[in-house]
Parts: C-alpha cells; sequence; structure tokens
C-alpha cells in the first residue's frame, strides 16, 4: 500500500483482517484468563494480611484507577511467582482495553472499593 488515499487490493484486504481477527482472538484469550486471574488477587487482597497483599492491594487499586492509585513495577520482582503470573495476566488484559479488569469479577466495583478501604490506600500512596 503506496498512499493512504489508495485502495487495499484485495491480497492486502485479506491480510488485513485475518491480523485483526489475529488480535480479536488474543484480546478475548487475555481477558478470560485475566478474569480467573484478577479474581484470584482480589480474594487475596480481600481477606489475607501478609506484606506480599498490600502490594496486591496498591496494583489492584493501579488497574482500577491509574491516575490516582500508583504500582512501581519493580515490585513484580518481590512477590511469589504465582501471584506476580497473575498481575503480568491481568495486565495482558488491560492492554487490550475491552473491559475494566474489575468489571470481570462479580461486583467488582463494589468490591475494589472495599480492598481500596481495607488497605487505607489514599492517592499515591502505599498500603497503610
Amino acid at each position: 500500500m503506496s498512499n493512504y488515499n489508495d485502495r487495499l487490493t484485495d491480497e492486502e484486504a485479506r491480510a488485513l483482517e485475518t491480523r485483526l481477527q489475529s488480535y480479536e482472538d488474543r484480546s478475548a484469550a487475555a481477558q478470560a484468563k485475566a478474569a480467573q486471574a484478577y479474581a484470584r488477587l482480589l480474594s487475596l487482597a480481600e481477606t489475607r494480611g501478609s506484606g506480599q497483599i498490600g502490594k496486591i492491594a496498591q496494583f489492584l487499586a493501579a488497574t482500577y484507577d491509574g491516575t490516582v492509585f500508583k504500582f512501581d513495577f519493580f515490585d513484580l520482582r518481590t512477590l511469589d511467582v504465582e501471584i506476580s503470573d497473575d498481575m503480568l495476566i491481568s495486565l495482558d488484559a488491560l492492554r487490550w482495553g475491552k473491559a475494566d479488569l474489575y468489571q470481570l469479577v462479580p461486583d467488582g466495583d463494589k468490591r475494589m472499593r472495599a480492598v481500596i478501604a481495607l488497605w487505607g490506600l489514599q492517592s499515591g500512596n502505599e498500603p497503610e
């Protein structure tokens, strides 16, 4: 394709359609995995209290509203592998932008607000 105003050839149109379908498939798969991963992380933040869980709560809050809550991605190095794997799975779905992660779990908005309150999270701060 040499010019933006030129029409796509049939071959270019098929290639584009194939690429877009591939992205849609990847997006759907990422969202399905993230629903489970995010639910596991949210459950931990709701029911446990170790040092790692505070970092989970901060991560969840950052995915809930990244303009208010921050997360230091170097913290991934300090977490159990299973926890950081769930975070990375969640981020994969987040990048596709199909749905906010908290919307992938039952009562996600209400539960996220409760986790933020439970952990005393405030704008840009670490858990108390």
